[in-house]
């Protein structure tokens, strides 16, 4: 079984492609059905986030698993093919380990280093787990992802992007509108960002904070952190109308702000004061026109990320990208010795058999042996039958990254005569750890 991913994100897709195949839970879980109820697929994971959709797949065939998998993602988005099929990707292998790992660090995200995304892949595995679509192959792999995301944040500052690209925001903020001090903001969403820019306009003396998000529960303990109020959505112009910036970043897969909201708040607003909305959210939580409405300015967030990545995130970007190498390096060499592990066992296993049936033969015909004979006997038989097998084991250890589909495991199976039962009775128990 090998690793395949196939999927679509911010770097290949627009975004109103990512709107159309946007997953929901229980969307996600039926897509993962899917996927296991096709010929070549044994595990799936379905990793779902604003910018991103992709299956992962433990697979025993590249053709066909992708004709499959394409054609699922195909379905989703409910466009014809021609619209979809040339904005997805597929890794295969190594490459798609590679892309895991890029992903679970926050390389391969809009805002490079942004925290939620190794909450998400967690999110994924656990999903994958519950519904029983995930098994060993998948299990270690993102497992291991996990790892290697705690290493990147941990050993690195490439949490700092995050907090680089909202103050990078807030300096365009200011200059349209000028110092925060005294002045009102609103910002909708209760994310991580959300927390990073609730802090951040607090920090600069902001005077009022209010935190509008779907969920009411997580507004109200944002805005407790930063002495702020919670607002609902429902009175989102009257909100916009109050005050002089607005910092959108939830994780909606629509518009949360249309452009109608904003112009019935600038003609509700009792002054002749401009309004700056910086939209932080992927897909975009604001609509592109609402920038055209006389007295708003519209901050995107692709050129404050633009602004963000050309500085100084550049060294961690290095330094992780050099740790991803290396985490890839290792985890499939241990891969791949656990793919020719079980013909290893089953060589051995055979040796030691022939071993014992010899020496007991031996026992029968010789007499008067004594037990420190026998003892020695034993010794020098099982030595040379270990120094004998012992440079082909280490040999199909060192192949096994190098040969396609375990090919010196199978010519070592076959010089040996090795009973393929007993072979696969060390795979079944590997695969049960």
């Amino acid at each position: 079984m090998t690793t395949l991913i196939v999927g679509a994100s911010h770097r290949s897709a627009s975004i109103e492609l990512l709107e159309c195949l946007a997953l929901d839970t229980d969307a996600a879980t039926k897509l993962r059905a899917r996927a296991l109820q096709t010929p070549y697929v044994s595990e799936a994971v379905v990793l779902a986030t604003c910018n991103r959709v992709e299956i992962h797949a433990e697979v025993d065939r590249f053709h066909g698993s992708v004709d499959d998998l394409t054609a699922l993602l195909v379905a989703q988005a409910d466009r014809p093919a021609e619209q979809v099929l040339p904005f997805l990707y597929v890794h295969y292998g190594e490459a798609a380990v590679a892309h895991l790992f890029s992903v679970a660090t926050g390389l391969d995200s809009m805002v490079v280093g942004e925290g939620q995304i190794l909450g998400q892949v967690r999110e994924a595995l656990r999903s994958g787990q519950d519904d029983e679509t995930v098994g060993p192959g998948l299990n270690s792999l993102f497992q291991q992802a996990l790892r290697v995301g705690k290493r990147a944040h941990f050993e690195t500052g490439i949490d700092r992007a995050e907090q680089s690209l909202v103050s990078v925001a807030l300096d365009e903020a200011v200059d349209v509108i000028g110092p925060l001090e005294g002045a009102r903001v609103l910002i909708v969403g209760a994310g991580s960002i959300a927390g990073l820019a609730a802090g951040s306009v607090r920090r600069r003396g902001a005077s009022q904070i209010t935190i509008a998000s779907r969920t009411s529960a997580h507004a109200e303990r944002l805005a407790a952190r930063v002495g702020g109020s919670s607002a609902d959505l429902d009175r989102l112009v009257a909100q916009l109308a109050e005050c002089s910036l607005v910092i959108s970043c939830t994780g909606a897969t629509g518009s949360v702000i249309a452009a109608e909201h904003v112009a019935d708040a600038m003609d509700q607003r009792q002054v002749d004061q401009p309004l700056v909305i910086v939209d932080l959210a992927l897909p975009h939580d604001v609509e592109p026109s609402a920038g055209s409405i006389p007295g708003v300015s519209l901050v995107s967030l692709k050129t404050v990320a633009d602004s963000v990545h050309n500085g100084s995130a550049a060294a961690d970007v290095a330094a992780i990208k050099a740790m991803v190498a290396e985490e890839v390096a290792a985890f499939t060499a241990v891969c791949d010795a656990a793919t020719v592990a079980p013909t290893v066992v089953a060589l051995r296993t055979m040796a030691t058999t022939v071993v014992a049936t010899e020496l007991e033969r031996l026992w029968g015909r010789l007499d008067g042996l004594t037990p420190e004979q026998q003892v020695e006997i034993t010794h020098t038989v099982r030595r040379v039958a270990d120094k004998l097998l012992h440079e082909p084991t280490v040999r199909v250890k060192e192949f096994a990254g190098r040969a396609p589909e375990s090919s010196y495991a199978e010519a070592l199976a076959e010089l040996f005569a090795l009973d393929p039962a007993a072979v696969e009775a060390v795979t079944r128990a590997g695969d049960k750890s």
